[in-house]
């Protein structure tokens, strides 16, 4: 599969993605927010990719849109007329995956600079890691823009207080790896050369798991998020449900009885 702004890449099981326009930082063109959904939605569906890696190449991870590709009224351009078509309804996607049409999960490793809405590949993401060089802040307040969609999403990762410190201050402060880890918007630090390598060592971990029962305990957290606890858990039981009547259920407790590794299908 070939893309011109993304690389796509499948093996042992992940698929990863490689947001590829490092001249400038990898800023969101219009081709690249189409090209990084179509690799979306071609791993979600193809049968040998059962976790997605998804990073940056150069020294930048995402500084958000292109601001050449911006309005001068600052809005969100389409080819068809105002409104008519669904997604004119939704908040604008640009970088984010489609997480609420996926089920398998999505490591996400940070290169490097993260703002704008290249913050939307954090909060959409399952596991985040970063680079000891990775920073973060949102910018829309330093160009005249209202912060929306990426600040709605990191105030349900952040303390509220600090979500709030970010988008006010604009490009004017940054928020380095370590603070990100200490306030749990990233879940590790790692050396530089060693982001790729580990972000594989993760998504490989996950894959000893049972593919069909990680989707599953995965789409219960995303769907169960923000909903009272016994609506939760009443999601969480429903994917559960599912689940256990697949063969992937039956051979994880015969194979532990068997004292033998899981030889999982993903049916």
């Amino acid at each position: 599969m070939s893309y011109e702004t993304v690389l796509y890449d499948v093996s042992d099981h992940i698929a990863t993605i490689t947001l590829n326009r490092p001249d400038v930082l990898n800023a969101i063109s219009k081709q690249m927010q189409q090209e990084l959904y179509d690799a979306f939605m071609s791993a979600e569906k193809d049968e040998k990719v059962w976790t997605l890696i998804v990073t940056a190449a150069g020294r930048g991870f995402c500084p958000g849109a292109d601001v050449g590709g911006i309005s001068e009224s600052g809005k969100v351009s389409y080819a068809e007329p105002y409104l008519a078509s669904y997604p004119q309804w939704e908040p604008p996607r640009e970088a984010a995956p489609p997480f609420r049409e996926m089920a398998k999960p999505i490591v996400c490793a940070v290169n490097g600079v993260c703002c704008g809405a290249g913050l939307d590949l954090i909060t959409t993401s399952d596991i985040v890691i970063a680079s000891e060089k990775a920073t973060f802040f949102d910018p829309h307040v330093s160009i005249g823009l209202v912060s929306a969609r990426e600040m709605a999403r990191l105030a349900r990762v952040l303390p509220f207080n600090i979500c709030m410190r970010m988008a006010l201050m604009g490009r004017h402060e940054r928020m380095d790896a370590a603070r990100a880890y200490q306030l749990g918007l990233v879940s590790e630090v790692v050396e530089h050369e060693r982001l790729g390598e580990r972000a594989r060592e993760i998504a490989s971990t996950i894959n000893q798991n049972a593919p069909l029962a990680v989707r599953g305990t995965r789409l219960a957290l995303r769907k169960g998020q923000g909903l009272p606890l016994y609506e939760a858990e009443l999601v969480a039981e429903m994917y559960r449900e599912r689940v256990t009547k697949t063969e992937d259920a039956i051979e994880g407790p015969r194979s532990f009885k068997e004292k033998r590794p899981p030889d999982w299908k993903g049916q």
